[in-house]
């Protein structure tokens, strides 16, 4: 958190097409290259995310997933937009900010959960 307890606040954010990846900068210092991958499976929307505690759904076959685009959501959020389609979650700061500091923790669990279903990064098509 940035000092005196208030809220990280972006102070950039760039998105990296050709290589799939958001670069977020906050006011407190950190810094993370979030890759679009992590981002689509990590969605805060409904459809990841479920309807309430305990409800998460394990996204498969996103290896190749991209950002089409960002859109700002009035001054606290930014809807990022898959080129799979997926567009319904709204990534606030904080959550974009907990994202970074969990990356390694947060994506190490969701090698794990695909490996105990037998599901794969990639998607079935290839």
């Amino acid at each position: 958190m940035a000092e005196g307890g208030s809220r990280p606040w972006p102070t950039e954010i760039r998105l990296k097409k050709a290589e799939r990846t958001l670069l977020v900068a906050f006011d407190d210092g950190s810094r993370f290259a979030l890759p679009a991958e992590f981002l689509r499976v990590e969605s805060p929307s409904a459809e990841v995310q479920g309807h309430g505690p305990g409800q998460k759904k394990l996204v498969a076959g996103k290896a190749g997933v991209g950002i089409a685009s960002l859109e700002p959501v009035g001054n606290y959020a930014v809807r990022i937009v898959f080129d799979d389609g997926h567009d319904t979650g709204l990534f606030t700061w904080s959550y974009l900010h907990e994202l970074g500091s969990r990356q390694a923790d947060l994506w190490s669990a969701y090698l794990a959960a695909l490996e105990a279903r037998g599901l794969r990064r990639e998607p079935r098509n290839r």
